[in-house]
């Protein structure tokens, strides 16, 4: 491409939800409700967690950094959404883009491992009940949330430098965030090399975490057709109940969104599928565990009971 077709993109233009003006109002109406009871819902967990003694548990450690990584990319694409209902043209500058972009990826492959951390130990507490506590020790809590946030903070830096070292064309024009996909289209060099990465790491953080799970949930329903207790097996799969709809929901968001061929996607379709896994997916997570969940229920009565007498 020709030198003079390219230009020093300052800032980017964010399209936002709706081009219609009358659904601008109760569209903000919606997603501010959304996000504020994402915020709540997330914190308060992240707190409940810490808080509660009943709740110091290696499946409620690792539901606190799930709750921690819902906030963070909820937080990171949620504020700057609704700015742009409120905007004639919503602008983001070049370097705030490039820092959304590297936290979201942070936070949502962080996500994906995760959840891979709580099926395993959800394995380890229904396949060896009575090694539970010795072989989901502290350390290794500590070590299985660690490797992700250092990987995912790698492949973010990677993804995020390659992408914003090349050259952008004039059109800035991106969808309501920036997401690496509508970045790269936007690129006037060749972008097989990027293209490339996102392709393989993007497979191998689905495929690795996808196989973690699925392993561990057989060897889980192996487990339970074994027992010969109704109460048994109803206790063991309760136990799982809440982590497998989160699992459902999320991994069917993103396989939906990004497995799909190209000659499937819709600009419409894909804008529908993101709003859901940054915004819809972090809300239902909190709600999902505490419907779901006795002990974040009995917990939940516990500290409303404790603040009503300290307030009588």
């Amino acid at each position: 491409m020709e030198k003079h077709n390219l230009t020093l993109v300052h800032e980017f233009i964010l399209m936002g939800i709706t081009s219609r003006p009358e659904l601008q109002a109760p569209f903000f109406g919606l997603f501010l409700i959304i996000f504020v009871v994402t915020v709540l819902g997330n914190l308060g967990m992240i707190i409940l967690t810490k808080v509660d003694h009943s709740l110091q548990t290696p499946m409620y450690f690792f539901l606190r950094h799930l709750a921690l990584t819902d906030l963070g990319y909820s937080t990171v694409v949620g504020p700057k959404m609704l700015v742009n209902f409120v905007v004639d043209e919503n602008t983001t500058s070049y370097f705030l883009c490039a820092t959304q972009l590297a936290f979201f990826l942070v936070f949502i492959i962080c996500e994906l491992f995760i959840l891979s951390a709580m099926a395993y130990d959800r394995y380890v507490a229904i396949c060896n009940p009575l090694l539970y506590t010795v072989i989901m020790s502290q350390r290794l809590c500590h070590v299985l949330v660690a490797i992700p946030y250092l990987y995912s903070i790698f492949i973010s830096l990677l993804i995020t430098i390659k992408i914003f070292n090349l050259p952008f064309c004039g059109n800035k024009i991106i969808s309501h965030f920036c997401d690496s996909l509508p970045l790269i289209s936007l690129l006037c060099s060749n972008t097989h090399e990027i293209e490339l990465i996102i392709l393989i790491s993007a497979g191998f953080n689905l495929v690795s975490s996808l196989v973690i799970l699925l392993f561990s949930y057989l060897l889980i329903l192996v487990a339970i057709f074994r027992m010969n207790s109704a109460e048994g097996r109803h206790k063991a799969l309760s136990t799982c109940g809440s982590h497998l709809t989160v699992v459902i929901v999320f991994y069917g968001t993103l396989i939906f969104m990004y497995v799909q061929p190209k000659s499937s996607h819709s600009f419409d379709t894909d804008k529908v599928a993101s709003i859901f896994y940054t915004l819809i997916i972090p809300m239902l997570n909190p709600l999902i565990y505490s419907f779901r969940n006795k002990d974040v229920k009995y917990a939940l009565e516990r500290i409303w009971k404790n603040l009503c007498n300290v307030v009588s």
